[in-house]
């Protein structure tokens, strides 16, 4: 998306809402809502590791070397709390960068979910802890833990560019990301996408179709 914000950057992401009442919103709103209101739909390979995982809140970025996670645990220890980790672990998928130790470190720790473009595994016991996680795959083989890394230096993740200052929502429908300096203009979109949907619920209720009120050619369509 960008680099690291500025200090006008965190004035239009932070100053007219608090973080509790962007993440609220954005929760509401939806990946899908949000993909299509500004954000930047992560690739679909990124999937809920179980079924109710939802998060809305910052992003903080890690980058690891491929097969490595000693910049996650380092991560868990300096991320802000509320925040998502958001990794990047490059081209080796295949690994379990993630259990149920991480797990129980971030919740220690306040943080409030990952997205990792890669495996993880301990999947039962991240579902009954309720920690909600993403991945490309689930993956039984371990990482190592002695390579170089980075946190909250931009990655990408997902085919994302995420830097700090930008926002992750995550649910059944995928993951989507927002710029921070985008974040008040995607808001805007959203509740509006919102509130026109509302009323399509409505007047389709009432017998309009869809074909009306998105006002499509339907005489592209041949029927028999």
């Amino acid at each position: 998306m960008h680099g690291q914000p500025t200090e006008e950057d965190h004035e239009v992401s932070t100053t007219s809402r608090s973080s509790e009442d962007v993440a609220a919103v954005l929760a509401r709103l939806g990946s899908a809502t949000v993909g299509e209101s500004g954000g930047l739909a992560a690739d679909r390979r990124l999937r809920p590791a179980w079924p109710g995982a939802a998060v809305a809140a910052p992003a903080y970025p890690v980058g690891c070397t491929p097969g490595d996670n000693l910049a996650v645990h380092v991560a868990v220890t300096t991320a802000p709390r509320g925040t998502v980790l958001v990794v990047d672990v490059g081209q080796v998928a295949d690994r379990g960068y993630w259990g149920e130790v991480l797990t129980t470190a971030a919740e220690a720790a306040g943080l409030a979910g990952l997205v990792l473009d890669g495996g993880v595994r301990d999947v039962a016991a991240l579902e009954a802890h309720g920690f909600p996680v993403f991945s490309a795959t689930i993956a039984l083989t371990g990482a190592t833990k002695d390579k170089p890394g980075t946190v909250g230096a931009p990655v990408r993740v997902g085919g994302v560019q995420v830097a700090l200052g930008d926002w992750v929502v995550a649910d059944v429908d995928g993951v989507a990301f927002v710029a921070g300096s985008a974040l008040q203009d995607v808001l805007a979109a959203g509740n509006g996408r919102e509130s026109k949907e509302a009323g399509f619920f409505e007047a389709l209720k009432s017998g309009s179709t869809t074909v009306d009120l998105l006002g499509l050619d339907a005489s592209l369509v041949r029927e028999g």
